[in-house]
């Protein structure tokens, strides 16, 4: 399907509420108190954007690729992200809960200290994201790719990281109280802290 090009755009106080929206690319777009609440956003990708106090409220994003952008003060609540790819985005004081994720990449995403609190995030590609801060309360990221994530000051009571990929996180620098770990980990973290591990 071929897609529509914008470019160097600005949208400002868009009502987009219900629209579906599908194999649309934005480019260098700035997206300023837009409704995107109920919208359905299916192929499109946004790159090099920056959205201010855009409303993605019961939203429905498929294979969505927001990648190299800003989001700040954007609202979540209740949207439903389906193996969409945020590679490189910042999210800045945005509201994330309660969100359905259902697989997707988020590498190198910014996620510093954002809510999501009992979020389910289980499968999930987050490598090298920064959660630096964020409270992960009762988060499942059980086989999540949390390698070379940066989880300083994180909240992570009651999180399940069973099965995560935990390869090159400081973990010495990580509070895991509360969190549920699996045997590897605790491998990992006994060695993260300078134990000689053996049989």
């Amino acid at each position: 399907m071929a897609e529509t090009l914008v470019q160097d755009e600005t949208f400002r106080g868009q009502d987009w509420a219900l629209e579906e929206v599908s194999y649309v690319r934005y480019e260098d777009c700035a997206f300023h108190d837009v409704d995107w609440s109920e919208a359905q956003l299916t192929g499109c990708v946004f790159t090099h954007c920056t959205f201010g106090n855009v409303r993605f409220n019961a939203s429905a994003l498929t294979r969505v690729a927001i990648m190299q952008s800003t989001l700040q003060r954007c609202s979540f609540f209740d949207a439903t992200l389906t193996d969409c790819k945020l590679t490189g985005s910042q999210f800045l004081d945005c509201g994330l809960r309660p969100l359905t994720v259902d697989g997707g990449d988020w590498g190198f995403v910014s996620l510093r200290g954002q809510n999501l609190t009992a979020a389910k995030l289980g499968g999930l590609r987050l490598r090298e994201a920064d959660l630096t801060g964020a409270d992960l309360s009762r988060a499942d990221l059980r086989k999540a790719d949390l390698s070379a994530a940066r989880l300083k000051d994180a909240v992570l009571n009651g999180t399940d990281l069973r099965g995560a990929d935990l390869g090159g996180v400081e973990l010495n620098e990580v509070n895991l109280r509360g969190a549920k770990i699996d045997l590897a980990q605790a491998v990992l973290v006994a060695a993260a802290y300078g134990a000689v591990v053996s049989e």
